[in-house]
C-alpha cells in the first residue's frame, strides 16, 4: 500500500511503499501523537524507515494496492 504524507512547511508530500496494514499505518500515528515529542515511523517496504516528528504530519492519505487487471477486458 502507498502512503502520502503532507508535512508542514514541505511543499512537497512523501509517498511511502509499505507492508503495513492500514490500520498499523494509523496506530503508530496515533502512538506518535500521544506523545508531545513522538516520532511517527513507517516502515519502507525495502527495509527501509521514514521517521516525521509527529507534531508536523499535516494529513496522511492511505491507498490501498489495487489488483490491476491482465489483457483486454469489457
Amino acid at each position: 500500500m502507498q502512503v502520502h504524507i503532507g508535512v508542514q512547511n514541505v511543499p512537497k508530500e512523501l509517498v511511502v511503499d509499505t507492508r503495513q496494514s492500514a490500520d498499523e499505518v494509523q496506530a503508530a500515528l496515533a502512538d506518535a501523537l500521544s506523545d508531545p515529542h513522538g516520532v511517527f515511523v513507517l516502515q519502507d517496504r525495502r527495509a527501509g524507515r521514514v521517521l516525521i516528528p509527529a507534531g508536523r504530519v499535516g494529513y496522511l492519505e492511505i491507498v490501498e494496492d489495487e489488483q490491476r487487471s491482465v489483457g483486454f477486458g469489457t
